[in-house]
């Protein structure tokens, strides 16, 4: 008789928990596309991965308004942020104790991520974080200790998650991805993970440089994802808007009239709630910490557009 109740009770916890972790999955579709922040010493160097950086104070943003990144992202339709909290440089845009390497020991002086998480707030818009799971101050890009301490931090210290879009560009930090999503649920169980490539695991597929289409699609995966995993409950894909090929941080002023038509984004939009993707669109801002004049107008322009054809779409 017990054993009977006892089995009929784990059947009913691991179909409450599917059910949960399915709705889950339909609230992170349910924001459709969101805007990905690339903010940090590479926006200063016109380059991609900045090597070779002495000192914090090579950020040094002339001001930073993240009410502007939320209010655009809201009248543009979207529905997170996506938030570049450390690229391979190890450069970290909240105020960790992990190390000094961060953005409040620059002249900025100020918690990033914080200001950001205010913003979205008040502005209605969902919060997400881009990871760097390995880092060039690590010996070897490896520090699992450290990396799990990151990730405590960032994910109980600046409230609710929506995902974690982790990059294993640098190795996967001394721990594994099975090892990296346990830790993440252990901390916020309604936070996804998705990684760009490396071991498969979590539940988002992220698709950098992808596009639209199936979970099995390799174009919709992009380059750099090995597809055949079985378990992922929703596609990611990201692009930049400044339509130089894989640019993600902002240039130089010479670029500043570069970028995706609202046509073009509008079209990538449809064809991500077609098949039940997210779509995060890279922006990154320049060096006075706001949006580039031509991403606020475009971006501003596709959610008119979004607002005037998505309901004609509709299935």
């Amino acid at each position: 008789m017990h054993s009977t109740l006892l089995a009929g009770f784990l059947l009913a916890s691991h179909a409450l928990a599917q059910a949960d972790t399915a709705q889950r999955a339909q609230e992170i579709r349910n924001l459709k596309w969101g805007m990905f922040v690339c903010w940090s010493f590479s926006t200063f160097s016109d380059q991609e991965w900045t090597r070779g950086v002495k000192d914090v104070s090579f950020f040094q943003p002339t001001g930073l308004d993240t009410d502007q990144w939320a209010r655009v992202a809201r009248q543009a339709g979207m529905g997170y942020i996506l938030f570049l909290a450390k690229h391979h440089d190890g450069f970290c845009l909240w105020d960790t104790r992990t190390t000094d390497w961060k953005v409040t020991k620059s002249p900025l002086g100020t918690d990033v991520l914080a200001a950001l998480r205010k913003s979205c707030d008040k502005h209605g818009v969902k919060l997400a974080l881009y990871f760097s799971e390995g880092d060039w101050t690590w010996p070897g890009m490896k520090n699992p200790e450290l990396k799990k301490a990151q990730l405590k931090e960032l994910l109980t210290a600046y409230g609710p998650i929506e995902f974690l879009w982790m990059d294993h560009a640098q190795t996967d930090g001394g721990l594994s991805h099975k090892e990296t999503f346990q830790f993440v649920k252990s901390l916020q169980p309604g936070c996804f993970v998705g990684f760009n490539h490396g071991e498969p695991a979590g539940e988002i597929r992220i698709g950098e440089m992808g596009g639209p289409g199936p979970l099995d699609d390799p174009q919709a995966a992009g380059p750099y994802q090995a597809l055949g995993r079985k378990g992922y409950l929703l596609g990611e894909f990201a692009l930049p808007i400044l339509n130089l090929g894989g640019r993600w941080f902002y240039t130089n002023p010479k670029n500043d009239r570069h970028a995706m038509s609202p046509w073009a984004l509008l079209g990538l939009y449809l064809g991500a709630v077609k098949y039940g993707n997210i779509f995060s669109l890279d922006v990154g801002p320049g060096r006075t910490g706001r949006l580039r004049a031509i991403d606020e107008r475009t971006l501003i322009e596709t959610g008119k557009l979004i607002r005037e054809w998505a309901p004609k779409t509709r299935r």
